[in-house]
């Protein structure tokens, strides 16, 4: 449903959308089925306004707000201690990939599949890390 979100606004704006666009519409999606699902979720992404962005949101049932949850401290944790500017997509892949299953391991009701959305200005790839090929950090 994003990605048609997505592809018609491209189509209304003539050119791609920027990554506020998407975490807008991500944001919509999941707030407007909010009594159906919990998520939380990251856009993040390249444009020509701004560069590389990141966006974090959590939804629950009683809100939508800045991203939170008891495996959020880890996430911090590992970006205040990991996060360095002008990663190579390799390395900025590995590091999200890193934090979500940092906190996943500590969050009893996370799901165990981080899913990853990759765009750069060629192309939109999508990422999936199945449970049992997540890094481990601890055991648990």
């Amino acid at each position: 449903m994003a990605k048609f979100q997505l592809s018609f606004h491209s189509i209304q704006m003539e050119s791609p959308p920027l990554v506020k666009a998407a975490a807008s519409i991500m944001r919509e999606l999941c707030y407007s089925n909010k009594e159906e699902l919990q998520a939380g979720f990251i856009t993040a992404g390249w444009d020509r306004k701004k560069g590389p962005q990141v966006m974090l949101y959590l939804l629950t049932k009683r809100n939508l707000s800045p991203f939170g949850g008891s495996g959020n401290t880890y996430i911090y944790g590992y970006v205040d201690a990991k996060f360095k500017p002008d990663m190579s997509l390799e390395e900025a892949t590995q590091f999200s990939t890193n934090a979500l299953a940092l906190a996943m391991g500590r969050d009893n009701v996370s799901g165990s599949v981080v899913h990853l959305v990759v765009i750069t200005e060629a192309e939109v790839k999508h990422i999936v890390v199945p449970g049992d090929k997540l890094p481990k950090f601890h055991d648990g």
